[in-house]
């Protein structure tokens, strides 16, 4: 076998089986994302609308539609949009027309004009933050709206293998035929460099550092050797990559200084503002609750405002009038969390109850998300209790269906 590489490319589109750990269609666990918002439409590709959870390119096709039919901007070569319009996509909007776009994410405007400025450039985007402040939802939207997929995934984990970044092999034409380009399975990152789109890595902290670093070649060099067949894959115009890492992980695989140095790093918040998450919690419940034919709750809004100040102000260690100090728990109580708390009540309070969403349907979630630690998270949920919510006006039911639930 040769050791250099020559200047011959490999078409990845010749075998689109994916290697292990790589998953070109799923979606990881960030789903409940924290400022993702939007509205559902019916789902797109195999199963139409009774797939639960289309992706972003099918569920707003026709806001897609819409923006690029009226994007006079310019795009960079193999976009679907220009960078205005994928903001627009991203941040909502109305155009001439009067097409209502509706906010995917709910954030400083200046965060995704970064972003996506980022991606028009030749470096790769890293989307930082704690867990539930919708760097998944973030990432699938933009590579929706830049490439018109967002499919080209790669779901980090501790066990991910170098191939699923790479490539790997058909072991049975291996075996069989020897190192061939019908042999070799392409990742999702080499057919976007193939393609000229964009490729999504998930949790890029929880993979090995040693695999992590595969990527360093394929940044910088904008190369993907493949020195056993002596050639290799360039990637064309249209090429960029999105990474996602939570703050909380940083010393589960710290990235190398010569792989962050690769990337334009984004820091994305947890919302400002208590109305802000209401905001955004509200939408995606409302959204969620549809795709499970959930029937709506009527006064919801009132539960989740309750949900939501809880969960800021054992996070923020202090009450929202600024006069009690708390001991935060040891979870991040994320706007996504909280999201998965309401939504589980409603589907308590329909399926068991009156249709009302009610303290007593929310209560159990809070106790959930709330206390990871049974010994320490348990005492700073009791004194938050006796402390707070016992004293708060109008509280008086949520007090006694926590205090049920947390006997």
């Amino acid at each position: 076998m040769p050791a250099s590489v020559d200047t011959t490319t490999v078409d990845p589109r010749h075998n689109q089986s994916a290697p292990a750990n790589t998953h070109t269609n799923a979606h990881p666990d960030e789903g409940a994302v924290a400022s993702g918002v939007g509205g559902v439409t019916s789902g797109g590709g195999e199963g139409g609308g009774e797939v639960l959870r289309a992706h972003a390119e099918h569920a707003f096709a026709a806001e897609l539609a819409a923006l690029a039919e009226r994007d006079d901007r310019p795009r960079p070569t193999r976009w679907k949009l220009s960078p205005w319009a994928v903001a627009t996509y991203l941040l909502g909007g109305t155009l001439p027309d009067g097409t209502i776009i509706t906010p995917k994410y709910v954030g400083p405007r200046r965060i995704i004009e970064v972003a996506v400025t980022t991606l028009a450039t030749d470096r790769a985007l890293l989307l930082l933050g704690v867990p539930g402040t919708a760097k998944t939802w973030v990432s699938e939207h933009l590579a929706a709206a830049v490439s018109g997929d967002s499919t080209l995934l790669v779901q980090g984990t501790a066990g991910t293998p170098e191939e699923a970044i790479r490539y790997g092999w058909n072991y049975a034409r291996l075996l069989a035929h020897g190192p061939s380009r019908d042999a070799l399975v392409p990742s999702p990152v080499m057919r976007a460099m193939a393609e000229g789109m964009t490729a999504r890595v998930e949790e890029l902290t929880r993979i090995p550092a040693d695999v992590q670093d595969t990527l360093i070649t394929i940044l910088s060099e904008k190369t993907l050797p493949v020195p056993e067949l002596g050639q290799e894959v360039q990637a064309v115009r249209g090429f960029n990559l999105i990474a996602t890492a939570n703050d909380r992980d940083r010393g589960v695989n710290d990235l190398s200084s010569a792989l962050r140095r690769r990337f334009n790093t984004v820091v994305l918040p947890l919302p400002e503002s208590a109305d802000a998450e209401v905001d955004i919690v509200s939408r995606r419940v409302d959204q969620i609750g549809r795709s499970l034919d959930l029937p709506t709750a009527p006064d919801a809004i009132d539960e989740i405002r309750r949900v939501v100040t809880v969960f800021r102000e054992l996070r923020d260690g202090v009450t929202t009038d600024g006069r009690t100090k708390l001991k935060s728990p040891s979870g991040t109580l994320s706007t996504a969390e909280a999201i998965s708390v309401v939504t589980n009540g409603l589907a308590l309070a329909a399926h068991f109850g009156d249709g009302v969403l009610r303290a007593s349907d929310v209560a159990a979630g809070i106790l959930g998300a709330v206390v990871r630690d049974p010994a320490a998270d348990r005492v700073i949920w009791q004194e938050y209790l006796e402390a707070v919510v016992r004293e708060r006006d109008g509280w008086t039911d949520f007090y006694r269906a926590c205090r049920e639930v947390s006997a």
